[in-house]
C-alpha cells in the first residue's frame, strides 16, 4: 500500500485482513507514512492523512503524534481543512491536554467568522471539549451568540451555553436574560436548546428557579401549541408533533412546579389535555406520556389527575413492548406508597407480568407485587406468589421467600395461616432461604399454643417425606423434640391425626441423623429432639440412650459435645432429666435477648475447679443467652437451658467445664408440703455454688416463692435469679436457685451477729455489696435463709439457718 493511497482504499486493505497481526502491519506502515508526509511542508495532503488517522483511532490504536496537525488545520483558512481540524479535535484532545489551550485563540476568531458554518464548528467543539478555562474566556462570545438573527447559530450557542454552565456554573448568571428571550423564537431548534438551557439553570440554581416560575404560562402555552397543532411534515414523528420538544418542556414544568402550588395549578390542565389527546400506540407518544406521568406525581397535583397518570402507567403494562411495561412498573413502584389504592387497580395486570418471560420484567413485576400486599388482599395475592415461586427463576427465589415472609409477618390474617404460609414456602424453595427463617418460625410455633399439636403433625409428614430441605428438617426436628407428647397422642382437632408410634417417630429422627445430606447443624437439632423425646415417650428410653452414646465419638466436635453432655445427663444427673428437658417456654421475639439466670448488672466472676477424683471435661459452651432474635438454634437453646439447671457446673474464664460426683442434697426447710433442699455442685480453695431447690407436695400450686439469704461480712454472695416462683402440686416441678459464695481470705466469723442480706429472686434484689472482710478467724461457715410464697391465698414466711456446709473452704 503506497502512502498517497486513499482513505476508503485503506480501510477496504484493513478490512481484508486475514489476521490481527497483519492488521497490525497495515496500520502501522500507514502510520509511519502519515508522519513522514506530516514532517514535510504543506502539500495539500494534510487533511487526508489526518482523516486515515482518525480512522486509525476509531480502531484503538495511538494517534496522539496528530494532534498538533489538528491545531494546524484549525488555524488554515480553508473550510475543508477546518473540519478535518476540529473534527480531529474533538475526537484527539481534550481539557487534559496541554494541545487544547492552543486552539483556545482560533476558536474565538472563528466565532466571529462571516460563515455560520465556520461558526458551527467552533461551537461544536466547545460544547464537546471545552475546559473551565476556555469556557470562561469564551463566555461573552457565546452570549454575543445567543442574541444573533441566525437561528441556526442561535441553537449551537444555546447548547454550547449549557456546556458552559456545566462547567462553570457561576457562568449561569450570564446566560440567564439570553435564555428567556429565545422562548420566544418560533424555530424548534432553538426552542429546544433554550429549554434545555433553562432546565440547566434552574437546577443550578435556586435564585433562578424562582425567577424562571414565572415563565410558566408561556411554556403552557408553547405546549399546548405543540399537542393541539396540525400535521406538520417537518416535525411530526410517528403522529406526534416534535415529541423530542414536548419531552423537553414537560421535564422543565415538573422542575418548576415542584412544590409550588402557584406553578402546579397553572399547569393541571395542561397535563389533563396531554394525558388524555396524545396517542400511546407509538413510542413517541408514549414518552411524551411517560414524561407527562412523572410531571404529575412530582408537583402538587390534583388526586383526580394522579389517578389518570396511575391509570396511563396501567396502560403501559399491556404493552407489548417490554421496555414500556418495564419503565411502567418502575414509575408505579416509585408512587405505590403514596397512590396505594390507585396502583391496587392494576394488580391483576402487575401479577400477570410474573409470567412474562424477560428477566427484568419479572423482578419488576414481584418486587411491585409484594408492594401491593396489603391486609385487604392478603390470601389472594399470597396465593399468586406462591405459585409464582414454584415456577421463578433461581435468581429470584431467595427475594421472592424473604418478600413473602415479611408480607406473611406483617399482614397474616391468622397464625395458622402464618404457619402453612411459612411451610409452604420451606417445601417449595427451602434451600433458598435466609439465614433467619428457622428461627424465626420456632418463635411463631411456640407462640402458637394452640396450634402446637397441628404444626407437629404437619411437620412430622413432611419429614418423613422428604428431608433434604435442610431449614424444613431443622423446624420438624425442633417441634418434634418440644411436643413430641402431642404427636405420639394421635388426637388433633385442626388436622386429621398420625397414628405414630415411638418408634417410628425415633425412626425418623435417626433417618435424619445418619443423612449424608444433613447438615452438622440439622444432626445437631435431630440429636436434641431424640434427647427431649427421653422426657415424652416411655418405652424406649434405652434405645435413646443408645443413639446419645453413639455419636459421643462422632467426629464432629459439636455433635460430639452435645453427646457427651446428654450421656452426662442420663448417668449422672438424672434425677434432675426431665426438669432440664422440659419444654421451651414462650419465646419474645420483641425482645433482644434475656439472660440465663443473671440479673442485669450483676456479673461475677466464676469460680476456679478444684482438682477432682472423678471429673468429666466437656467443651465449654460459649454463650449463656438463651434465645436471640437472629440465633436461635435449637441445641444451643436447649443447652443454655440446661446450664441454667448445671449453672454451678459451668466456669466462663476456661474451655473446658467440671463435673464433680454430686454430694446427696441436704433437707434445710420442709413446713406446709414445701420443701427447700440444699446441695453444693462445686467446690473451691476460697468459695462454692451452693443449688437451693424447692418442690411442693400439697394439691395447689405455690405462687410468690422468693428466696433472701444473709451472710457474715466476711463472705461474698451472689443470688441467681431463681428458675420461677411457681412450684407446681404435687411434685411434678420444682423451682431452683444458684447461690455464689467466696470467701478469699478463708476467714469467718466467731459469731453471727453481723449479717449482710441479699436477695435475688427479682430485679430490685439484685445489689451485691462486697464488703471488706474483718480480721482473720478459722470457724465454719453459717448462712441464714428467709423463704417466702402463698398457699391456699395464705402468705408463709420463715427464716432457717443453714450450717451444714463443708469445713474445706472455711
Amino acid at each position: 500500500m503506497s502512502p498517497s493511497v486513499r482513505l476508503q482504499e485503506m480501510i477496504r486493505v484493513i478490512r481484508g485482513a486475514r489476521t490481527q497481526g497483519e492488521e497490525r502491519g497495515v496500520i502501522q506502515r500507514e502510520c509511519a507514512a502519515i508522519r513522514a508526509q506530516f514532517r514535510q511542508a504543506d502539500n495539500g495532503t494534510r487533511s487526508h492523512n489526518l482523516a486515515k488517522l482518525l480512522y486509525v483511532h476509531m480502531l484503538g490504536y495511538p494517534a496522539h503524534f496528530g494532534q498538533m496537525e489538528c491545531v494546524r488545520l484549525i488555524a488554515s483558512p480553508r473550510y475543508n481543512e477546518k473540519r478535518v481540524g476540529y473534527l480531529g479535535a474533538m475526537m484527539l484532545l481534550d481539557e487534559k491536554q496541554d494541545a487544547s489551550l492552543l486552539i483556545t485563540n482560533s476558536i474565538k476568531n472563528d466565532l466571529s467568522h462571516s460563515s455560520q458554518y465556520v461558526q458551527s464548528l467552533a461551537l461544536c467543539t466547545l460544547a464537546c471539549m471545552g475546559s473551565a478555562e476556555m469556557c470562561r474566556d469564551l463566555a461573552p462570545e457565546i452570549d454575543r451568540l445567543l442574541r444573533a438573527s441566525n437561528s441556526y447559530i442561535k441553537k449551537k450557542a444555546a447548547l454550547c451555553a449549557v456546556h458552559m454552565v456545566r462547567k462553570v456554573p457561576e457562568l449561569g448568571e450570564l446566560f440567564t436574560p439570553a435564555a428567556r428571550s429565545l422562548l420566544s423564537e418560533k424555530n424548534h431548534g432553538v426552542l429546544h436548546g433554550a429549554v434545555v438551557l433553562i432546565t440547566e439553570l434552574c437546577e443550578r440554581n435556586p435564585d433562578t428557579l424562582e425567577q424562571f416560575r414565572k415563565v410558566v404560562p408561556e411554556l403552557v402555552l408553547m405546549m399546548k401549541g405543540l399537542v393541539m397543532s396540525g400535521y406538520s411534515p417537518e416535525h411530526n414523528v410517528a403522529g406526534i408533533s416534535d415529541p423530542f420538544l414536548q419531552v423537553r418542556i414537560l421535564r422543565l414544568l415538573r422542575i418548576l412546579g415542584r412544590n409550588n402550588d402557584t406553578a402546579s395549578d397553572a399547569m393541571n390542565d395542561l397535563l389533563a389535555q396531554v394525558a388524555t389527546n396524545t396517542d400511546s400506540s407509538k413510542t413517541a407518544g408514549s414518552a411524551v406520556l411517560y414524561e407527562t406521568v412523572l410531571t404529575v406525581m412530582d408537583i402538587k397535583s390534583e388526586s383526580g389527575l394522579r389517578v389518570l397518570a396511575v391509570n396511563i402507567l396501567g396502560r403501559f403494562l399491556l404493552n407489548n413492548d417490554r421496555n414500556i411495561r418495564y419503565i411502567s412498573m418502575t414509575s408505579l413502584q416509585k408512587i405505590v406508597q403514596t397512590d396505594h389504592n390507585a396502583v391496587q387497580r392494576h394488580r391483576g395486570t402487575i401479577v400477570d407480568c410474573l409470567k412474562d418471560q424477560d428477566a427484568s420484567v419479572k423482578r419488576r413485576a414481584l418486587e411491585l407485587s409484594l408492594a401491593l400486599v396489603s391486609a385487604v388482599n392478603i390470601r389472594s395475592l399470597m396465593k399468586e406468589l406462591l405459585l409464582f415461586l414454584s415456577s421463578c427463576p433461581p435468581e429470584l427465589r431467595a427475594h421472592t421467600t424473604s418478600g413473602i415472609f415479611n408480607a406473611a409477618e406483617r399482614y397474616a390474617p391468622s397464625q395458622r395461616w402464618h404457619i402453612d404460609t411459612i411451610l409452604h414456602v420451606l417445601t417449595t424453595a427451602g434451600g433458598d432461604v435466609r439465614d433467619e427463617t428457622v428461627p424465626n418460625l420456632i418463635q411463631l410455633i411456640t407462640t402458637a399454643t394452640e396450634l402446637h399439636c397441628y404444626t407437629v403433625h404437619k411437620l412430622y409428614r413432611a419429614l418423613i417425606t422428604d428431608i433434604s430441605v435442610q431449614s424444613l428438617v431443622q423446624v420438624a426436628c425442633w417441634c418434634i423434640g418440644e411436643y413430641g407428647d402431642l404427636l405420639l397422642r394421635g388426637e388433633c382437632e385442626e388436622t386429621e391425626p398420625v397414628q405414630v408410634t415411638e418408634d417410628d417417630v425415633l425412626d425418623a429422627l435417626e433417618t435424619v441423623l445418619q443423612s449424608h445430606m444433613s447438615s452438622p447443624a440439622t444432626r445437631g437439632f435431630a440429636l436434641t429432639a431424640t434427647m427431649k423425646l427421653s422426657t415424652r415417650i416411655t418405652h424406649n428410653v434405652d434405645r435413646i440412650r443408645s443413639i446419645v452414646s453413639i455419636y459421643g465419638s462422632c467426629i464432629d466436635v459439636e455433635l460430639q459435645q452435645r453427646a457427651v453432655e446428654y450421656n452426662a445427663l442420663f448417668k449422672k444427673y438424672d434425677h434432675m432429666r426431665a426438669a432440664v428437658l422440659e419444654r421451651m417456654p414462650v419465646i419474645d421475639k420483641s425482645s433482644p435477648g434475656h439472660t440465663n439466670g443473671e440479673s442485669a448488672g450483676g456479673t461475677i466472676k466464676e469460680l476456679e475447679p478444684t482438682k477432682l477424683t472423678q471429673e468429666i471435661v466437656f467443651p465449654q459452651e460459649p454463650s449463656n443467652q438463651v434465645s436471640d432474635e437472629n440465633d436461635l438454634h435449637l441445641h444451643n437453646v436447649f443447652n443454655n437451658h440446661l446450664f441454667l439447671i448445671l449453672n454451678s457446673m459451668i466456669s466462663s474464664d476456661r474451655f473446658f467445664f467440671f463435673v464433680s460426683i454430686a454430694p446427696p442434697s441436704v433437707t434445710v426447710y420442709e413446713k406446709n408440703g414445701v420443701t427447700l433442699k440444699l446441695q453444693t455442685d462445686t467446690q473451691t480453695d476460697t468459695g462454692m455454688t451452693v443449688t437451693l431447690t424447692a418442690t411442693n407436695s400439697t394439691d395447689g400450686d405455690i405462687t410468690g416463692l422468693t428466696l433472701q439469704a444473709a451472710v457474715p461480712k466476711s463472705v461474698q454472695l451472689q443470688m441467681k435469679a431463681p428458675s420461677g416462683d411457681v412450684i407446681p402440686a404435687h411434685g411434678l416441678g420444682q423451682v431452683t436457685q444458684t447461690v455464689l459464695l467466696n470467701n478469699p481470705n478463708k476467714v469467718g466469723l466467731h459469731s453471727v451477729s453481723s449479717w449482710s442480706p441479699h436477695a435475688c429472686a427479682h430485679p430490685q434484689w439484685t445489689k451485691n455489696e462486697l464488703l471488706p472482710p474483718p480480721p482473720p478467724s478459722q470457724v465454719s461457715l453459717k448462712i441464714r435463709v428467709r423463704v417466702c410464697y402463698t398457699s391456699q391465698s395464705s402468705v408463709c414466711q420463715d427464716t432457717v439457718q443453714i450450717d451444714s456446709f463443708p469445713s474445706t473452704a472455711w
